[in-house]
């Protein structure tokens, strides 16, 4: 009789043992990159949504557009979410990352901003224009400058235009390439620089307070969240898209952001 108790016992435990062990890999959370601001910022509401639907978000936070991809190229995120399709394509062709995207998020309307004049009419001769440095975002900037009749770009230079692309700056602007987030805090040597709407954003710039110009509503430039393909069937990745598109975050980025930043689903 004391036997088969302890047997039971024996039973119980391994049986406990198994299902707690069970507990904690399903606990273990899902790793999610982002960039400082409103990324940040929504992501943390995503992370509350997600949380009812039994699924635990750790987020990481990033200054640059580089690391996200990095990082989960080598396994140390399960996701991010900060980057529009134009650059995820650049960064697979170029590093040759097995990434996919699985849900579109929001767009931050690129904006040129300055503090040394009030509209682009007041641009004069030989100004130094800031726009990102990375292809995909510097094409924007530039285009951005070309659909306000700055300068004109090759016909086929397309989204990744560079300064090289440029064929008429009646202006003789100086193009100036930095760092995405570097801009907003180079305001100061520069006379207007295009402006990435997170970057805007966190340097408490609005584009429709602030930019003496801004991209029109319709574009290329939304952002998504990314994975490695060998996630996509993967239970999380439902959740994860169920939680950002729900209503409470169109409602929250809509209450939080106005016209600074746009739901894209």
């Amino acid at each position: 009789m004391q036997r088969r108790n302890l047997l039971q016992w024996i039973v119980g435990a391994a049986l406990g043992a198994t299902l707690a062990t069970g507990a904690m890999a399903q606990e273990k959370p899902i790793k999610i990159g982002v960039t400082g601001g409103p990324h940040a910022q929504i992501m943390e509401q995503v992370k509350k949504v997600a949380a009812k639907d039994g699924l635990n978000i750790q987020l990481v936070e990033f200054s640059d557009y580089v690391q996200p991809n990095a990082a989960l190229a080598a396994g140390d995120l399960d996701a991010n979410s900060y980057q529009h399709l134009p650059y995820l394509e650049a960064q697979i062709k170029d590093r040759g990352y097995k990434f996919t995207h699985i849900a579109f998020t929001v767009t931050f309307p690129m904006g040129v901003y300055s503090k040394k004049i009030k509209s682009l009419d007041q641009i004069k001769d030989g100004a130094r224009v800031g726009v990102p440095n990375d292809p995909t975002n510097g094409g924007r900037g530039l285009l951005l400058l070309q659909s306000k009749g700055l300068i004109k770009l090759r016909p086929d230079a397309g989204l990744k235009a560079t300064p090289l692309d440029i064929v008429s700056n009646p202006k003789k602007i100086r193009i100036v390439e930095l760092d995405a987030a570097q801009l907003p805090r180079s305001l100061d040597d520069l006379d207007a620089a295009a402006i990435n709407g997170n970057y805007a954003e966190s340097a408490g710039l609005s584009p429709s307070k602030d930019a003496i110009a801004t991209e029109g509503p319709k574009g290329p430039y939304a952002n998504l969240i990314a994975i490695r393909e060998a996630d996509k069937n993967k239970p999380w990745v439902a959740k994860l898209i169920k939680a950002y598109h729900s209503p409470e975050i169109k409602q929250y980025v809509q209450s939080t952001f106005k016209d600074s930043v746009i739901t894209a689903w």
